[in-house]
């Protein structure tokens, strides 16, 4: 139970820092180029990014749930990003009732701001990776990392 919380606050979390990204997008037609519109351009782009941050998660647990930061590799990474960006944009198409040809324009936006938002966040979660102690329930030993073997067999260069 513990596992399924610790990954839907990560989901949460991963949504949360997709939409202030989207929202800062969002926030720039408006300061740059002086857009003025009805609708709240960065407000609609944050709840966006949310979904699709949260969308990004569920795939990501569902195609390398085993797998740790350090073994997924960026483009990997990037390329699950875009996969959650082509899924949600084909959600938000059929519910908005667009047309093939609106589709084919959302699309590829939608996935090229879903891999940056994914690489972005495999680049800061391996900078703030921190140490965590082993469970203590019953005799743990405490593991190495495979770069942290490979150093200590290699001598520490």
């Amino acid at each position: 139970m513990r596992k399924w919380l610790r990954r839907i606050r990560g989901a949460i979390g991963l949504g949360v820092t997709w939409a202030a990204a989207c929202f800062a997008a969002g926030s720039v037609p408006r300061w740059v180029f002086g857009v003025n519109t009805d609708v709240p351009i960065p407000l609609v782009f944050g709840v966006f990014g949310f979904i699709a941050g949260v969308t990004f998660s569920g795939l990501l647990v569902l195609a390398e749930g085993r797998r740790s930061f350090d073994q997924m590799s960026l483009p990997r990474f990037a390329g699950w990003g875009a996969m959650g960006g082509l899924l949600l944009s084909a959600l938000w198409a059929s519910a908005a009732s667009l047309g093939w040809g609106d589709l084919l324009a959302i699309a590829p936006t939608f996935a090229l701001a879903s891999a940056i938002c994914a690489a972005g966040s495999l680049a800061l979660a391996r900078r703030a990776v921190r140490r965590e102690l082993p469970d203590i329930s019953g005799d743990a030993e405490a593991e190495l990392s495979d770069h942290e073997r490979q150093k200590l067999l290699s001598g520490g260069d």
